[in-house]
């Protein structure tokens, strides 16, 4: 629901009367001694239709992201706050004439991390493609995998890597497009069914020579052809 403010000046209808919304912007009205106050609610339910795409853009913000601020948004605030973790934030100002060009991004904390991802959003900034999601462009500028809700991340159950523990790989530019990304490789044993990240479970297998029993899975130097074959 939208409420737009009509405030009229005591010489209405010769000047224009002043109006207010909940929006990030108001349009231009074009006022004569003609024109009539449902000519102002007409002007507005467009304007609001303008602005839908931006609002959608915030929404898959808001439902696929970690925003942290604001926690309750009006449909006038333009920006997003996204916990990246490690102590990483990202500021995020949505354009909202142009909702899907590349926004304005801040970053915020410090350490390797920070850097890390500050230096690939200005070396793939070019990357940014409008006819593409916004999400997909925001994984494919900071060449990570974006974090996800807490209430979501409960209710999908990641699943821990059985080599390292971690539900994601470190945000590292030697891991390249694997970096922060979640366990890529189940096992087949209808027994076991293990997760585990790919770039883990090679490394570990690298190590051995011969069969080696890890937990109640049988592994081999088989699995690892499989597993290279698939990063491949």
């Amino acid at each position: 629901m939208h409420i737009i403010e009509i405030q009229l000046d005591k010489t209405h209808p010769k000047c224009p009367p002043s109006i207010s919304a909940d929006v990030p912007y108001m349009f231009d009205l074009k006022w004569s001694t003609h024109s009539r106050l449902k000519d102002v609610v007409q002007k507005f339910k467009k304007h609001l239709e303008k602005l839908q795409a931006f609002w959608s853009t915030l929404d898959d913000i808001d439902r696929s992201l970690w925003v942290v601020d604001p926690k309750q948004a009006s449909p006038s605030v333009s920006y997003r706050q996204i916990n990246m973790g490690n102590d990483c934030f990202i500021m995020l100002s949505i354009n909202a004439f142009d909702p899907r060009s590349l926004p304005e991004c801040r970053f915020i904390g410090s350490g390797p991390i920070v850097n890390l991802l500050r230096n690939r959003w200005r070396r793939n900034g070019k990357r940014w493609i409008k006819d593409k999601q916004f999400l997909e462009n925001l994984k494919c500028l900071l060449e990570t995998q974006l974090p996800i809700p807490p209430d979501v991340q409960k209710n999908e159950q990641q699943v821990e890597c059985g080599i390292c523990y971690a539900q994601s790989l470190p945000i590292d530019e030697e891991l390249r497009h694997k970096s922060g990304t979640g366990t890529d490789y189940t096992c087949d044993n209808t027994s076991c069914k293990r997760a585990f990240h790919s770039i883990c479970l090679v490394d570990w297998l690298r190590s051995i020579t011969t069969t080696r029993q890890y937990g109640h899975l049988m592994f081999c130097l088989e699995v690892v052809h499989t597993v290279q074959n698939q990063l491949r």
